[in-house]
């Protein structure tokens, strides 16, 4: 193969920006392809810049409570998907999304448990939660069926509890999937006010309009307020994210979430709540400091740990050199992307100074948005509907393994692809993609590599 390497040109049409070569290059056999994960060294997993010594504290002390593997003893069960935020969120440093080596299948039978692995958790697929549409009567369900019990571990005598039916519910086409949201730079996207979201939604309006493209924010039923964690903006703040987790990923319970999802007798081996705040730490506490250390709870403390994590480093020349980089940033701008994934957005007035009128380099506009029958898990949450996704913030892609909600895909161009079937928002953005030379595509894809 053959391709001659000319200097683009750059100019502004109505339409954005669009690159022509001076020379097009003589060979047809040039076919973009995603540059694959990222090497070197995992540039997310820190704490965020200028924060003081006691921040930095909480900070460290959340992220050995977020990495710590959890026991039966200490609320584990009765039934969870695994036993540790750190298993879900490792890849490519903690806070992540999904590793190469989905830990589910180890921890399945950890301690001598007698679950079975459900045909979709893989060795070396993505770390899944598994979400049923429907109940036995025909009515919604969307709630997380747990992969696994505690039942026979050597620290649940005694317990007795089936897993899921995940074969019926399969053959009868009732199972979705969610692989974990990284959570890199959480402070700052929880910084980001109500008032932001909407002024940048209202930019680009009558080009949004002319794309298909709308969005609309995910709300809180009892404020208002807008909400942006999780695959579909369903949680408000951070400790909601992290106290849910707490419950329906590892079936702990916690001063926000108080009652076992699975009440089963014989399997109860801890008091409820599983996790409380210390109201005696400070009676024995040198100092003030290390009461406030000691008496935080481990709900607070994975908050803490996600409020404190900076935001992943995107990297100026890999993959593809400087210049393929910054051609494909622009691209990404003239085809329309940058309409849903915005670039960034600004936080307001934090308390934390760290977090203080600082600029997100998120990639989304944390807005919900239809993207139709092809991506639509018929799962309802707060106002999202069966088919409405909040955009996913692209920062730290460039060493994801796993794309979309439910993993379906670990290529980029192919995961671009899937944003566009009947009803997408996404349908005309896709078109343009489709419509690059192969050379704007490359340059777009290790833009996004780059991130």
């Amino acid at each position: 193969m053959k391709i001659r390497h000319t200097v683009p040109l750059l100019f502004t049409s109505v339409a954005g920006f669009f690159f022509f070569h001076s020379q097009i290059a003589t060979s047809v056999d040039f076919v973009a392809r995603d540059p694959g994960v990222r090497g070197g060294a995992a540039d997310a997993g820190g704490p965020l810049p200028a924060l003081t010594a006691n921040q930095l504290a909480f900070f460290d002390q959340g992220k050995d409570d977020f990495n710590e593997a959890e026991d039966v003893a200490d609320g584990l069960g009765p039934v969870m998907n695994l036993d540790g935020c750190g298993g879900c969120h490792a890849h490519p440093a903690s806070g992540g999304s999904s590793p190469a080596v989905n830990p589910q299948v180890a921890f399945a039978t950890k301690r001598g448990a007698d679950n079975k692995l459900p045909s979709f958790i893989r060795a070396d697929g993505p770390v899944r939660e598994a979400r049923f549409v429907k109940k036995p009567d025909g009515t919604s369900d969307g709630g997380v069926h747990a992969l696994f019990t505690i039942a026979g571990r050597d620290d649940a005598p005694g317990c007795v509890l089936a897993q899921p039916d995940f074969a019926t519910q399969l053959a009868n086409r009732n199972v979705i999937f969610r692989i974990p949201t990284p959570v890199f730079g959480a402070g700052l996207i929880e910084g980001i006010t109500d008032a932001t979201i909407l002024v940048n939604r209202s930019r680009d309006s009558s080009t949004k309009a002319a794309l298909g493209i709308s969005g609309r924010p995910n709300r809180s039923g009892n404020d208002g307020m807008i909400t942006r964690f999780g695959w579909k903006a369903q949680n408000p703040s951070l400790l909601v994210f992290s106290g849910e987790a707490y419950n329906v990923e590892m079936g702990i319970t916690s001063e926000l979430f108080m009652n076992e999802r699975d009440q089963t007798p014989s399997c109860q081996f801890a008091k409820v709540p599983n996790d409380v705040q210390n109201t005696d730490a400070a009676e024995n506490a040198a100092t003030r400091h290390a009461a406030a250390l000691a008496a935080t709870s481990a709900v607070s403390n994975f908050g803490n740990f996600q409020r404190f994590l900076a935001p992943p480093k995107p990297d100026p020349d890999s993959p593809g050199g400087t210049s393929s980089i910054g051609r494909g940033k622009s691209v990404f701008s003239s085809v329309g992307c940058a309409l849903c994934h915005t670039p960034s957005m600004r936080t307001g007035n934090a308390s934390v100074e760290a977090l203080r009128f600082q600029t997100a380099n998120l990639y989304s506009d944390l807005l919900l948005h239809d993207m139709g029958v092809g991506l639509a898990d018929n799962i309802a949450q707060g106002a999202a509907t069966g088919r409405e996704f909040r955009t996913a913030p692209l920062w730290g892609l460039g060493q994801r393994i796993f794309f979309l909600h439910d993993g379906r895909s670990n290529d980029l161009k192919d995961a671009i692809r899937e944003h566009a079937s009947t009803g997408s928002e996404a349908n005309a953005v896709v078109s343009r993609f489709n419509g690059l030379a192969e050379f704007q595509k490359q340059d777009l894809l290790n833009f996004l590599r780059s991130l």
